[in-house]
């Protein structure tokens, strides 16, 4: 079994965020998460304010899901992260991401500062994956009233 070392999961999680970031293609970035069936993606927020909001996306099947629909709604640009906090102890990051952001449908764009909690199975895989961020700046957006 791999060791928990704060370098291994400060590696595992600046790996994933840097494949993100450079919107590499989606095998790369599902090569960062874990292959067990309790993988989770979760963005937080109300469920009413975005169609990747507030659900709990379970299994590759719902990894696969949740980034097909950030990628269908959302594109994004100069994306990058800093702040990395590891806990070794409970194989946890979380880091401070940063972006601007726009809703394809609208076009209307928001800069965007935003959290990333990682939680890492045995093999420093992403077994779960927390974001929080500016739901209300998406929604606006999406309704095309975020310059009101």
């Amino acid at each position: 079994m791999p060791s928990k070392t704060r370098q291994d999961l400060l590696s595992a999680a600046q790996g994933f965020c840097n494949a993100f970031a450079d919107q590499k293609p989606p095998g790369e970035i599902f090569s960062h998460f874990s292959t067990s069936d309790d993988v989770l993606a979760l963005e937080h927020g109300l469920e009413q304010l975005a169609p990747f909001l507030g659900r709990e996306f379970r299994g590759q099947d719902g990894l696969k899901e949740y980034f097909q629909l950030l990628s269908s709604n959302l594109k994004y640009e100069n994306m990058r992260f800093s702040n990395f906090v590891v806990d070794p102890d409970v194989s946890k990051v979380s880091c401070r991401g940063e972006a601007k952001f726009t809703w394809t449908s609208t076009g209307q764009s928001w800069d965007e500062v935003f959290t990333y909690a990682l939680e890492f199975d045995k093999d420093n895989k992403v077994k779960v994956y927390e974001i929080w961020a500016d739901s209300g700046a998406a929604y606006l957006a999406s309704k095309g009233q975020l310059k009101q």
